[in-house]
């Protein structure tokens, strides 16, 4: 009976689309489970498959600010842009708890549907309720039958509890905070200016997690004082010494090229204390393969 006032209230919501063919998938009491996918100060991923349909992922990556996605990874993907409503439903053990909009969105031909930030975190307040997220939408092969995609709230609150660990826990810098980095130095030598070592103390924690760096490019400089050929040698000492640290960290050392150009593009002129600590630098460039 309820389950019949329920669609209803869906009709609606969305009257130009039939109903009268309705396929929904949703995980059973003994299927559902929730995982942690990644969980690391860089991204903190929680997963739920949907059987015969894909899976929900929940991600949050490192950055200034706490962000969130949704994604609904599916096997066959939309071939036409698609409508869609998503409802925070009870469970069928649940009946007579009420239903909710959540939002409405376009499903992108050929590529996974995708939530925003505000309308996930409701959708997981929802599961943690015991509710039940699930996305209406009319089938592209199909107008007479419409597509329900659920996601069961069963052994979710212990793994959840574990995601939001995860976020407290997450960098508040992303790899394009890093990506480009100059470091100072001191007069001759290889000591770092104090605020070149709390940036490359950033840089290597980062490069603790992130797997995914294809290419350091490390160029060292100095500026005019001394002999060339000196400054040479101590802007190649820098480089190579930051390429070690590197390798350390993690990185194949065939993806690290470490210059030194000694005097050679400066940045500043030298007549000042400022100016020349500007030019004692070291640049470092990366890039990370595409997603």
């Amino acid at each position: 009976m309820w389950r019949n006032l329920f669609f209803l209230s869906l009709l609606a919501v969305w009257p130009q689309h039939s109903y009268a063919e309705l396929r929904h998938y949703v995980a059973s009491l003994e299927q559902s489970q929730w995982r942690l996918l990644h969980n690391s100060p860089i991204a903190c991923t929680l997963e739920h498959d949907i059987p015969a349909y894909g899976r929900a992922l929940f991600t949050s990556t490192a950055g200034k600010e706490l962000n969130l996605q949704f994604t609904l990874d599916m096997w066959q993907k939309p071939d036409a842009v698609t409508r869609a409503t998503l409802l925070s439903n009870a469970p069928v053990w649940q009946p007579g708890r009420a239903s909710k909009t959540i939002t409405t969105l376009n499903y992108q031909k050929y590529f996974n549907g995708e939530v925003p930030k505000k309308a996930a975190w409701v959708m997981l307040n929802e599961l943690e309720r015991g509710m039940e997220p699930t996305f209406y939408y009319q089938d592209w092969n199909n107008q007479q039958s419409t597509v329900a995609v659920g996601l069961s709230s069963v052994n979710f609150r212990d793994e959840y509890a574990d995601f939001r660990q995860c976020l407290a826990q997450l960098l508040p810098y992303n790899f394009d905070d890093i990506a480009f980095t100059v470091l100072t130095y001191e007069s001759g030598g290889t000591e770092l200016t104090r605020t070149a070592k709390a940036q490359l103390a950033r840089v290597e924690r980062y490069l603790q997690y992130d797997k995914d760096v294809e290419l350091v490019l490390i160029d060292g400089y100095t500026d005019s004082y001394g002999g060339r050929s000196v400054n040479q040698k101590v802007s190649q000492a820098r480089a190579v010494a930051l390429k070690a640290l590197f390798v350390a960290s993690g990185i194949d050392s065939t993806r690290i090229h470490a210059a030194g150009h000694g005097e050679r593009r400066h940045v500043a002129l030298n007549t000042s204390a400022s100016e020349r600590e500007r030019n004692r630098r070291v640049v470092i460039r990366m890039s990370k393969a595409l997603e």
